[in-house]
């Protein structure tokens, strides 16, 4: 199955497309999720620690705009989006 992970905030650096792409098992979980990307920042991006800091504090929303838990089973092809934290004041 296909799964689209949109990029927004610091997360866009992953990606000239603002968009990753990612083959994954039926009935994944964005736990999942957040472990592929991390190898995918591992192979392009020689393990950058800060990249995998974003993946592992942000969260992720659903193709329905709500905001999943890494739970969620992902059960078709969707779009996913990656929201990191952001920072201000």
């Amino acid at each position: 199955m296909k799964i689209k992970i949109e990029l927004f905030g610091a997360s866009r650096e992953f990606s000239k497309n603002n968009l990753i792409e990612f083959e994954i098992n039926n009935s994944s979980t964005i736990k999942d999720l957040r472990i592929k990307m991390i190898n995918y920042l591992d192979q392009n991006f020689n393990g950058n620690e800060n990249f995998k800091k974003i993946v592992n504090t942000s969260v992720f929303c659903s193709e329905n705009n709500n905001i999943v838990s890494d739970n969620y089973k992902i059960t078709k092809n969707e779009k996913i989006a990656i929201i990191p934290p952001i920072g201000g004041g």
